[in-house]
């Protein structure tokens, strides 16, 4: 089986996150690491209230879903990573904003988390037909 490396499409490529990827696609499956509300073009983490940095983290994780060629319906796993559990319904509600009817099977957790951020975010997204053979 091959893997196929994903890149945020704002990403700085000075910007080094971790040594791991925003993305691999394997299997017909794309598997995004944990996102967290980064301004890619500065290469900054943005810290804000719960809403400001889950909008900004789901956008990331849109971005590299789109740059996989799948969209947000094709998300079909995440985790999330709060850094304060009693923020769940303050995330909940911009999170499930960014799905259709069907929304992910999901797990959220309370997290001792870096850099000062409220959340992070990982999933498991089914592609379109066309990568079945990657």
């Amino acid at each position: 089986m091959s893997k196929q490396k994903i890149v945020h499409p704002d990403r700085d490529a000075a910007f080094v996150t971790g040594a791991y990827s925003d993305g691999v696609i394997a299997g017909g499956f794309l598997f995004i690491s944990g996102q967290a509300s980064v301004d890619f073009k500065t290469s900054t983490f943005i810290l804000g209230s719960i809403e400001e940095e889950t909008n900004r983290t789901m956008e990331n994780i849109k971005s590299i879903v789109q740059a996989a060629g799948a969209t947000m319906d094709d998300v079909i796993k995440s985790t999330v990573h709060l850094s304060n559990i009693d923020d769940f319904s303050r995330f909940n509600n911009v999170y499930a904003r960014f799905f259709g009817d069907v929304k992910p099977a999901r797990t959220t957790v309370q997290s001792v988390l870096g850099e000062g951020i409220c959340v992070e975010i990982d999933c498991i997204v089914k592609l379109p037909d066309t990568h079945e053979n990657e």
